[in-house]
């Protein structure tokens, strides 16, 4: 089993903090959240934001094990990432959301960018798909993501539309069709 780092909390004084309202500080406090069944929040599509996307996605799952925490803020910090690199969403003034359901058997993470960058894709934005781990990709310092999403969440997938697109994933509160435990 791998070992799991905390997810470092976010200080009352920090700047990530700044364009947070006072009475949403409790999305990003990394402690267990009043109940809810739907939350999202707006990113600034800059790279800064991501500390802040996981301090939410750790708030959210909080009152679950160290694993299936761990895991939930893994996977979406890497979809917020992805909507950073590959759309309009990391361009100046650019946003993105996180949006997360929690349902009996498990938490849903929905992430919408803003779409194709201005400058292109060269797939023309399809739909994604994982590229497989082999070899020097296992152990490569970035384009592992979508490969981990399909790895350690029960079930994900996207909308299609390279205009605004929607990635999500579910992962289980038991783990169910994770190869996280076997990892």
């Amino acid at each position: 089993m791998p070992t799991l780092v905390s997810v470092p909390a976010l200080a009352e004084d920090d700047d990530v903090l700044a364009g947070v309202p006072d009475e949403y500080r409790h999305y990003f406090n990394g402690r267990p959240p009043v109940p809810f069944t739907k939350r999202h929040w707006e990113f600034p599509g800059e790279p800064r934001s991501i500390r802040l996307c996981r301090a939410f996605l750790d708030t959210c799952a909080a009152s679950r094990d160290g694993d299936f925490r761990y895991v939930f803020s893994l996977l979406g910090t890497e979809l917020a990432t992805n909507a950073l690199r590959h759309s309009r969403s990391g361009e100046e003034g650019q946003t993105f959301v996180l949006k997360v359901i929690r349902g009996a058997n498990g938490l849903t993470l929905v992430c919408r960018d803003n779409g194709r960058p201005t400058n292109g894709r060269p797939d023309g934005g399809r739909t994604l798909a994982p590229a497989p781990m082999a070899g020097d990709r296992l152990t490569a310092e970035s384009g592992r993501g979508l490969a981990l999403v399909d790895s350690f969440a029960t079930t994900w997938g996207d909308n299609g539309h390279p205009s605004i697109r929607k990635v999500w994933f579910h992962l289980a509160y038991d783990m169910t069709g994770s190869s996280w435990p076997a990892a």
